[in-house]
């Protein structure tokens, strides 16, 4: 009888916090905290809100009635720190001062990072992150910007790219240490990545903006009219950056990143609605071709993923242009608390070994749930 093991997944927002409790696969537990602007108005920084986040997490187990002493292992989004290769970490004090640090920037994951850790030695079970945000397997030729002073780097959707990958694997018949894919995450960024033998060996940095342009980000501009508009005295730094990310694609053209706004604008007879949609997939489908190149051609699948991954109307416009590339494969959503768990559960079953965090030493195994291996 296979074993069963029950874990506490959090996934930490700007305005929300995610919770799920899994028994293997068994879903016990799925919902998501709103947290209200009013309700962390009072907080200056987002490690003010750690009580506050820690007891809503709480509150919401007891409700459901699942005791703590249940639980097996912790996993929670990854934080802002290090660039590390991606993996299964388990979340440790080095880890957890270099988000607090602020070298590597500020988000609510990296709050749910501490509570996970702390509730961890408290349970004295083990709190893990698994292929955080911070993911980077750049080839060496990817990190070259044609730039001295500016080096590429990787920004992209790792968690939900490489559960997607995985996916596809198992769907093939093939490890994912042992084919050559490209993964599409549609979100409000876009990111296009190229997976040879279980790494990302190039893809936008889809934080930045860079790639193809998306509901909120621009994507790559001409250089030298940007650099001419940073200097036209029209914009402050902040918003120029603004307008590359959270004011740039659909919404700088159409003043929405509602894709099923803009596809009912385009069914009622929108012009401009439907050029700069279809700019959008023209420009993924580009980015998906750069992306078959970098593997020299020996791609096995692309799959597409995440909240645009469900509009039939944005992917055919893209299958269009890159069909004889590969076989297409679907899975719409962010699909983030379920990759989560999934790696959890690898790594307790004994399917995938831990990671160590860069210039950290591992922390010493002392939890029941290791205890019980």
């Amino acid at each position: 009888m296979e074993k069963e093991y029950c874990i506490l997944i959090t996934n930490g927002g700007s305005t929300s916090t995610k919770i799920a409790v899994r028994k293997n696969h068994e879903i016990l537990l799925s919902l998501s905290i709103k947290h209200t602007t009013k309700e962390l108005e009072p907080y200056q920084t987002i490690w003010e809100q750690y009580d506050y986040r820690k007891q809503a997490i709480l509150n919401v187990l007891k409700e459901a009635d699942i005791r703590l002493d249940s639980l097996d292992a912790l996993v929670t989004r990854g934080g802002n720190m290090r660039a590390v290769e991606g993996g299964i970490y388990k979340i440790g004090q080095q880890m957890l001062a270099d988000m607090k640090s602020g070298l590597y920037g500020s988000h609510p994951c990296s709050v749910c990072n501490q509570i996970a850790y702390d509730m961890g030695k408290e349970l004295e079970i083990p709190a893990f992150v698994v292929d955080p945000p911070m993911t980077d397997e750049l080839c060496s030729e990817a990190r070259f910007s044609g730039c001295s002073p500016i080096r590429r780097i990787s920004s992209f959707h790792a968690l939900n790219q490489k559960a997607t990958a995985r996916k596809i694997c198992t769907n093939i018949g093939k490890s994912y240490e042992n084919t050559h894919m490209i993964v599409v995450h549609l979100g409000g960024g876009i990111s296009v990545g190229a997976h040879k033998k279980g790494r990302v060996i190039d893809v936008n940095n889809a934080l930045d903006g860079d790639g193809p342009f998306s509901p909120e980000r621009s994507g790559d501009l001409p250089v030298g009219d940007l650099i001419r508009l940073c200097y036209s005295g029209q914009y402050t730094c902040q918003e120029m950056l603004r307008q590359v990310n959270g004011r740039g694609g659909l919404i700088s053209y159409l003043g929405t990143a509602d894709c099923l706004e803009i596809e009912q604008r385009i069914k009622d007879g929108d012009e401009m609605a439907q050029m700069v949609y279809e700019a959008m997939a023209y420009q993924v489908a580009k980015s998906i071709g750069a992306a078959a190149a970098v593997l020299c051609g020996r791609t096995e699948a692309i799959a597409f993923t995440g909240s645009l991954a469900y509009s039939d109307y944005f992917i055919g416009l893209v299958k269009k242009r890159i069909g004889f590339i590969a076989p297409i494969y679907l899975y719409p959503g962010e699909n983030e608390m379920e990759a989560l768990g999934d790696g959890c559960l690898r790594y307790l079953r004994g399917q995938e070994a831990l990671k160590v965090y860069p210039y950290g030493k591992q922390e010493a195994d002392n939890d029941k749930t290791h205890q019980r291996h």
